[in-house]
């Protein structure tokens, strides 16, 4: 059927399919359950299925396995025979247009973006700041604006930390109590990120959204996958970059309203990851940008074990659902089951709660938005199968893909412009000294060794150092020497002045007196 994506059908033969509607497919959703019950290959199968309608995808491939999409997968009897009960028509092999990216730059092409573009919030909530070390983050942030110091890399950032230390107190009236123990903290958390290998992530050319919603030749959309295999291990960094690629396409992208189907299909594997610990403002935030980023045409599904790892907010924005088997062992197991068969639309022929404990692999609880945005009635089904290899690619087959991809060119080679780091540099650098201007030597120049016009047969003499005129003094000199001489002048003349006329006081007397005497 056009503009839907055939999530699978029942086991019984007069079973109805389920479709995904991709009018819908910007309502969100959620694909649960617990370890080894088939997560992976349904997600694989929906990525096929948004990117043949022209959709394209990014999704996070904690495995590896997802990779297998830009191989051709193989006709195997359970997959042929599975392919035709679900009603998948022309099952052939397919190979899917992928770009690999990465973080690291290892596995995919280096996926960056700028201190600026990552905020004081995502980057407090990365370097696990106190509320008044966060506080005092806002504060740099904010001098950088101010005084037009870019803040791409890390380097940026810890250039402007010490700028802002070493000034804290002229600073202080404009920006207020500036501390020193919060810079400590701050510049730690730097040091400990690039422990991390996130200094590759921070830096130019960023991240442009429009080359994550391309389609190929036949327009199909492209898949995006995010190598992170390595950088799931790295939970703060993990939960912080795909959060910041949510934010991103929030703020950038246009209001859409109501499209026939999304612009860009975002996949959050091991989304508990993005609520553990978080403080309760970057949960809001999450909370924001899922309720309020459906308006901008894009729809993101979270992949995760327990439906009770997401906020009840965010859980409840979630529209289409796909719940594979979870196993009820402990009391959170219970409780996790009875609250995913509470949020499905309640089926009279099946008991949820039962169903969800023995569903196989490959089996799902489904339930997708119908027509008018109604929830659909929960249906036992049975997946279908990915066209696509199912399992990671060889490093080999990664490194070939990569290297026909359209955007390497782009995003391989790392840019360093001027920013924060180079202009506070220049600025602390000391200034030179002015150099002092000499008279050039009024002695005659030697004679060069084959004679010249004054040769007369005899080499000239050579000068003497005293026959070389002094220095002439800089004007500074000049200037200093004048006044002392004007001092000296005046001083003089007052006392040369005093001198006189007691001089002149003495020789009148002794003439009046000696006059006087001779008369």
């Amino acid at each position: 059927m056009d503009n839907q994506v055939l999530i699978g059908k029942g086991s019984a033969a007069d079973s109805a399919q389920q479709w995904l509607l991709a009018k819908y497919g910007n309502r969100h959703g959620l694909i649960a359950g617990a370890t080894g019950t088939g997560k992976t290959v349904t997600l694989q199968s929906l990525c096929e299925g948004f990117s043949d309608l022209g959709v394209p995808v990014f999704a996070a491939d904690i495995k590896g396995d997802l990779s297998g999409l830009s191989m051709a997968g193989e006709s195997k009897p359970k997959l042929v025979e599975r392919a035709a009960h679900v009603g998948l028509a022309n099952y052939v092999p397919t190979i899917y247009p992928v770009v690999f990216w990465d973080v690291f730059g290892s596995q995919g092409h280096p996926l960056r973006g700028t201190i600026s573009d990552l905020g004081p919030l995502l980057l407090a909530r990365l370097l696990n700041l106190s509320d008044v070390q966060e506080a005092v983050l806002q504060l740099v942030f904010k001098f950088c604006d101010d005084h037009g110091l870019l803040l791409l890399d890390l380097k940026d950032l810890k250039a402007a930390l010490n700028h802002v230390t070493e000034n804290a107190k002229t600073l202080g009236p404009d920006y207020g109590l500036i501390s020193k123990a919060s810079i400590g903290a701050i510049q730690r958390g730097l040091i400990g990120l690039e422990a991390d290998g996130a200094t590759s992530f921070f830096g130019e050319p960023a991240l442009d959204l429009e080359d994550l919603m391309r389609q190929d030749m036949t327009g199909r959309g492209v898949i995006n996958i995010l190598a992170a295999d390595v950088l799931y291990q790295k939970p703060a960094l993990y939960s912080t970059f795909l959060l910041w690629l949510l934010s991103e396409l929030f703020e950038r992208l246009p209001e859409a309203g109501d499209l026939d189907q999304p612009k860009l299909v975002f996949f959050f594997d091991e989304a508990h990851l993005l609520f553990t610990d978080a403080p309760k403002a970057l949960v809001q935030k999450v909370e924001q940008v899922v309720r309020l980023i459906r308006s901008k045409g894009v729809g993101v599904y979270f992949v995760t074990q327990n439906p009770l790892d997401l906020p009840d907010a965010v859980l409840g924005q979630l529209g289409n659902r796909v719940q594979h088997a979870l196993r009820a062992f402990t009391p959170r197991d219970q409780k996790a089951v009875k609250a995913a068969a509470e949020t499905f639309r309640a089926n009279p022929k099946l008991d949820v709660s039962d169903a969800i404990q023995q569903l196989g692999v490959g089996e799902a609880l489904v339930s997708c938005l119908g027509e008018g945005g109604i929830p659909g009635i929960v249906e036992r089904t049975l997946i279908r199968p990915p066209r696509s290899r199912i399992g990671a690619i060889t490093p080999d087959e990664r490194k070939m893909v990569r290297s026909r991809s359209p955007v390497g060119a782009k995003y391989d080679t790392a840019v360093d412009r001027e920013s924060a780091y180079e202009k506070l540099a220049a600025r602390a650098a000391p200034a030179p000294a002015p150099e002092l201007a000499e008279e050039a030597p009024a002695a005659a120049p030697s004679a060069p060794q084959g004679g010249g016009w004054w040769d007369s047969g005899s080499a000239a003499p050579a000068p003497t150092p005293a026959a070389r005129p002094a220095a002439r003094p800089s004007n500074r000199e000049t200037v200093f020497e004048a006044a002392a001489k004007s001092v000296v002048r005046s001083v003089g003349s007052q006392v040369g002045r005093e001198v006189g006329r007691q001089l002149l006081r003495g020789l009148l007397g002794s003439l009046t007196g000696g006059s006087g005497r001779r008369r």
